[in-house]
């Protein structure tokens, strides 16, 4: 009887941690989506009273700062809509995601990278959120993209910093020419909440 129970409690064992196994291959697999969580924050600010401005520099050598309209925020932000939802079903095996907590700062990275780079569109996705009772707030949110055609080749490098600023830094290169670099970044305040 001992020497069953022995062995039932084995073999409980290895089904235990092959299933472990299992699940964690699973959940990497899983890729959380951006895109919806971008839409929320233009949809908000579509829709509030906040001070828009439009920061941008050309080659690091001359920027300008304009007003913007609400109207024209959604169109400033095309680069953000215009991304590819990875965590779908198309792109879903393509990408993997990994997670990690900084005990330090208290925050928790969701990384998110292509098994094959050379012929990925998102270069890299990660999400920086702050962990609550509630599960979390996202707080930036970095996308790196890339893609070469015939002529040239384009790195674009985002950032969402939620409820404050986006940027994407725009690297172009064409043959025989100098590196052209665009950075464009849109801030938004909400003068109704104190400081």
């Amino acid at each position: 009887m001992k020497r069953n129970t022995i062995l039932l409690l084995v073999i409980l064992f290895f089904t235990a941690c092959k299933s472990g196994k299992q699940n964690d291959e699973k959940s990497n697999v899983r890729v959380t989506p951006v895109l919806p969580f971008i839409k929320g924050q233009i949809a908000q600010i579509d829709t509030s009273l906040y001070s828009i401005k439009k920061i941008e520099i050309l080659d690091s050598l001359h920027a300008d700062t304009i007003d913007v309209s609400r109207n024209d925020f959604r169109t400033l932000a095309k680069d953000f809509l215009n991304i590819p939802d990875i965590s779908s079903k198309e792109y879903k095996e393509q990408y993997e995601e990994s997670q990690t907590y900084d005990q330090d700062l208290q925050l928790v990275s969701l990384l998110t990278l292509p098994k094959a780079p050379s012929s990925a569109d998102i270069q890299k996705q990660e999400l920086i959120i702050t962990p609550d009772a509630e599960g979390g707030k996202i707080r930036t949110i970095y996308i790196d993209r890339e893609w070469t055609n015939k002529d040239s080749s384009v790195t674009k490098k985002m950032i969402w910093q939620v409820d404050e600023y986006f940027q994407v830094l725009t690297l172009k290169q064409l043959p025989g020419q100098p590196e052209i670099s665009h950075i464009l970044k849109v801030t938004w305040k909400d003068f109704t909440k104190p400081e």
